[in-house]
């Protein structure tokens, strides 16, 4: 890359004595490395840090597997079979993140192939081209389905090729060209010709897996069109080969853009490894910021658990959760796919539970070509003409007033519950026992004065009914009142106003 005359000339250098901001340490103070797999036990540290030597030695073929891994012989003979309809490639450095001792390993699911991956072994037999992504390709390799945004595959190589991955059809091609071919410059001249455009994602494949020349041929012709704002990359180079990213030229040439961003893909908190981080630190310090798409896979990462453990990993290592992907109804990838309520039970227990820049996005990405549609949990419960009843992450029900002005009921009714919010006989209720209310009475009694301000509210349990005595009583029957006394915990009361 450094001989090519297009490439840029500067370098990534970290001075000695730069300070980092924000926790920062530089790439060369990494924790200790990953374990490796026995196999590879004696390998020289610097063959095992080259994304060369990882590259070469990729597990390719299925009778590397065999002598890797245990397997049944109905595996056996199943993983022999599919290496006809898909491809197989594993670096040595993911392939060593596998426990050998657990056919349900989750970085195992995703790289070595399974018997549930034959036709009909799974259910449904999918789709090769789910998304219609070929139907909105006006040139080839080049997908235009949104307004200012589009889609360039530039390879079909992959450094691992993920079980569950959706463009397998473009994957499964062979050999192919190392120079710009016509079909690339096409893509460039599309976009160029096109100044709705403002976002171009170079996909593949994977585009850091290709040749220097060609890689540089589309940063640069991209970045030098005047209406593109951002170029995104889409790459699990920092997943399953984060060596790639030690290759200072690389970052010359990605960093020298000013208009990069990368998209990587996380789904296992075990994949944020010390080589990992490293990876993610050159490409921050370069000026690329960084965002992560997971995909929601049954057995790999479809817990809440895990989900927030690979959520504040990749917070820690700066890297923005951005979306959570439901799994496409992809050939072969069946046994993958989760129900929705997964989705949503889990973005759930993200929001509200965990900060808020470590919440992705839980998408959808619809069959025919109709793109991405969000899904997350109900928030809004209930509306009249000038109110709303809105839940949060604790359960909490609030009445909200969107332009402040007060309700006026125009005829006093008894009701009670989420009826009585919008009617405006009160303005929250509260989940039985919530820990927050329970922090504030905790603090109140600690500084003695047992004093609190109420706001018309009542349990959850009960709807906290208003009795219109100016009294609000937070007793276990839950009834209460719009105004005045608040006894929630028998020691305190106040004014109209907020909650001890």
């Amino acid at each position: 890359m450094g001989d090519s005359p297009s490439s840029p000339s500067t370098g990534v250098s970290i001075p000695n004595g730069t300070e980092f901001a924000d926790g920062d340490e530089p790439p060369s103070s990494a924790p200790r490395p990953s374990s490796r797999h026995p196999a590879w036990a004696d390998v020289p540290e610097t063959q095992w840090n080259d994304w060369r030597w990882q590259s070469q030695h990729a597990i390719r073929h299925p009778r590397q597997l065999l002598d890797l891994l245990p397997f049944s012989e109905d595996e056996r003979r199943a993983i022999e079979a599919l290496q006809a309809q898909y491809k197989l490639a594993i670096p040595p450095y993911y392939f060593s993140l596998i426990d050998p001792s657990d056919p349900r390993d989750p970085i195992r699911l995703q790289s070595v192939p399974s018997p549930l991956e034959l036709a009909g072994a799974a259910g449904a037999d999918g789709e090769d081209d789910p998304l219609d992504e070929d139907k909105d390709s006006p040139v080839p390799g080049l997908t235009h389905r949104y307004p200012d945004r589009a889609l360039l595959v530039t390879t079909h190589v992959c450094t691992m090729y993920c079980r569950f991955c959706t463009r397998k059809r473009a994957t499964m091609k062979r050999g192919g060209w190392d120079a710009v071919s016509h079909d690339d410059r096409r893509m460039v001249e599309y976009v160029r010709d096109h100044p709705e455009i403002h976002d171009a994602i170079i996909s593949g494949g994977d585009p850091l897996t290709l040749p220097p020349e060609k890689l540089a041929f589309f940063v640069e012709n991209l970045t030098a069109i005047p209406h593109l704002d951002v170029i995104r990359i889409g790459t699990r180079v920092p997943v399953t080969l984060p060596q790639r990213l030690d290759d200072d030229d690389l970052m010359a040439l990605l960093g020298g853009s000013g208009k990069i961003w990368i998209q990587t893909h996380f789904n296992h908190p075990r994949e944020v490894t010390p080589e990992a981080r490293r990876g993610c630190d050159r490409l921050r310090m370069a000026g690329m910021p960084i965002n992560n798409h997971a995909v929601l896979l049954k057995g790999v990462n479809d817990s809440l658990a895990t989900q927030r453990a690979l959520c504040r990993a990749l917070l820690r290592i700066k890297v923005r959760p951005y979306y959570l992907f439901h799994c496409d109804p992809v050939t072969g990838a069946g046994h993958f796919r989760t129900p929705i309520w997964k989705g949503i039970e889990i973005i759930e227990g993200l929001r509200g539970h965990t900060s808020g820049l470590g919440v992705p996005t839980y998408v959808v990405d619809a069959p025919r070509g109709g793109g991405k549609i969000p899904l997350m949990p109900n928030y809004l419960l209930s509306a009249s003409n000038d109110s709303v009843v809105l839940r949060n992450y604790e359960g909490m029900l609030v009445h909200y007033h969107p332009t402040g002005e007060p309700v006026v009921s125009p005829e006093p009714v008894e009701t009670q519950g989420v009826s009585a919010l919008l009617e405006g006989q009160g303005e929250v209720l509260l989940p039985e026992g919530n820990p927050r209310m329970l922090r504030r009475r905790s603090r109140n009694q600690a500084n003695g004065n047992g004093h609190g301000k109420g706001k018309g509210i009542g349990r959850l349990h009960d709807g906290g009914r208003p009795n219109g005595n100016g009294h609000h009583h937070d007793n276990p029957n839950g009834h209460g009142s719009g105004n005045g006394h608040h006894r929630g915990n028998g020691n305190g009361k106040g004014k109209r106003g907020i909650v001890p």
